[in-house]
């Protein structure tokens, strides 16, 4: 499973979303992607119970944030340096919170996306991906990525690297929602299922010139 992200003016998120038992796909349809507050949206790869705990905590922070009362709210960046504080502080206690996480939106016309795994490494970037996504997707990220990529054209280039992605992971399935990340709020689509072809060549004969290997 891999979640990639990628920053135009707004933030959008295909991702990926099966839900193991195992090493079997047992849930093909758990969106693993949640609005934070008014402008942020998290999504996470890995665990998901821990996910779930890591919602509860959020929930808690957005209520204490509310009962301020004072005209203002948390921010994307602030709600990414919080999540690096309690990815990095589990991990100090030796019980990780076994999820990579992806924190994203926008506030005050200022667009944030920023990412942190489960031992609390972070940074912040213009795309970022988890999973296979970092080695397979984020060259091609790199490649194609400009500030002035349109919303239709950021989703096909999305859609390309999940393609990429999914020929390349037994243990992925071909369902992806895409999100849009506005001043007005967060809008997350529907489940749809990314067309692909398995008649290329090398997936025909995969053997042929790997003598000797497994």
């Amino acid at each position: 499973m891999a979640f990639l992200w990628l920053l135009i003016w707004e933030v959008r998120s295909p991702s990926l979303h099966p839900c193991s038992y195992g090493s079997t796909l047992r849930y093909k349809g758990v969106e693993r992607m949640k609005p934070v507050g008014k402008h942020s949206l998290i999504g996470a790869s890995g665990e998901l119970s821990d996910f779930q705990e890591i919602l509860r905590y959020l929930d808690e922070l957005m209520l204490y944030d509310n009962l301020w009362d004072n005209g203002n709210s948390l921010g994307p960046k602030e709600v990414h340096n919080y999540l690096t504080r309690v990815m990095y502080n589990r991990r100090n206690q030796f019980n990780p919170l076994w999820n990579s996480l992806v924190l994203g939106g926008v506030k005050n016309g200022q667009k944030y996306l920023g990412t942190v795994n489960m031992i609390g490494v972070h940074y912040e970037d213009n795309h970022v991906a988890t999973g296979f996504g970092n080695h397979l997707a984020r060259p091609i990220l790199r490649d194609e990525w400009h500030e002035n990529l349109s919303f239709e054209d950021g989703v096909k280039l999305l859609e390309k690297c999940m393609r990429v992605l999914l020929y390349r992971d037994r243990s992925a399935v071909n369902k992806l929602q895409a999100t849009n990340i506005t001043e007005e709020g967060v809008t997350i689509s529907q489940p749809y299922a990314l067309k692909t072809s398995w008649n290329l060549a090398a997936f025909k004969n995969p053997t042929v010139g790997a003598e000797g290997s497994w």
